[in-house]
């Protein structure tokens, strides 16, 4: 029954996860069409409530939701000793600080006092995903 009960916090967990990254991968798009969109303009403002709405909706609870579950499975299950963990924790730390920057970012479009050129957040778009995939080698392969 336990085992049970981990399946399903694991595929909460998964599915949180996705959430979460759909969020990091396309909000720094929004970023890059929201830097060609003349500030004051329609579009500008149609920009601005995708991304609170995208942040405060969908990444905001699903990265809560990520850490929580994700957390009470190392708790769970003594996971702590073995060094892909750590790695693993390590990068989902980076990916939190992305989230937050991300947010920060936000707030400079929703005040039309964003500086950085579109080329900034393509570059940025970047970061998670390359988190992700050594995330999901360090949980598959767990090398070390």
């Amino acid at each position: 029954m336990l085992d049970d009960y981990y399946l399903w916090i694991k595929a909460f967990h998964m599915i949180a996860i996705i959430a979460w990254m759909a969020g990091l991968l396309y909000l720094p798009r929004l970023y890059v069409y929201h830097c060609q969109a003349q500030v004051g303009s329609n579009q500008s403002e149609t920009f601005k409530v995708m991304e609170r709405r995208l942040l405060r909706a969908i990444m905001n609870p699903a990265m809560i939701v990520s850490w929580g579950l994700g957390l009470w499975m190392y708790v769970g299950h003594e996971m702590w000793s073995e060094g892909w963990t750590h790695a693993k924790l390590l990068c989902v730390v980076l990916l939190t600080l992305s989230h937050m920057m991300m947010a920060k970012w936000r707030k400079d479009f929703e005040a039309d006092k964003n500086t950085r050129p579109e080329s900034f957040y393509r570059f940025a778009n970047e970061v998670p995903t390359v988190l992700m995939i050594v995330i999901v080698i360090l949980v598959v392969v767990r090398p070390f």
